[in-house]
Parts: C-alpha cells; sequence; structure tokens
C-alpha cells in the first residue's frame, strides 16, 4: 500500500513538473548516467536554476508570450 501512495505521488510531481515547465530531475540524471557516464551531475539546484534560466531569460530577460 505504502508503495502504490508513493508512486501516485511521484507521477503527481512529474504532472506537476510538466504542468508549469520544468523537465524532471530523475530523468536527467538516468540520461546523464546512461548517455555521459563519468561526466558531473548537476545537483537538483543546479539542474533546476538553469532550466527557470533557460526558461524565462532565452530572449535576454523578455517574456515573449502573454502569460
Amino acid at each position: 500500500m505504502f508503495e502504490a501512495v508513493k508512486d501516485v505521488l511521484k507521477y503527481r510531481r512529474q504532472f506537476l513538473d510538466l504542468l508549469v515547465g520544468v523537465p524532471n530531475y530523475e530523468r536527467y540524471v538516468e540520461h546523464r548516467k546512461e548517455c555521459h557516464p563519468g561526466e558531473p551531475i548537476q545537483t537538483r539546484e543546479e539542474f533546476f536554476r538553469e532550466a527557470q534560466e533557460a526558461r524565462y531569460n532565452a530572449k535576454g530577460g523578455k517574456v515573449s508570450r502573454c502569460c
């Protein structure tokens, strides 16, 4: 039962992250380990900061949409 609740919370977090446009950190870590072994993996904070920078400051800080 505990595992089922844990899975539900995991998928809920993934859904909310995608809803607001934040890439999935766990998927990033899996990709780095599989495709780029031996290279450093960013911390969760570094990953989130870079994702936010790419999303909101990609055009010099100018927002290109209405919301």
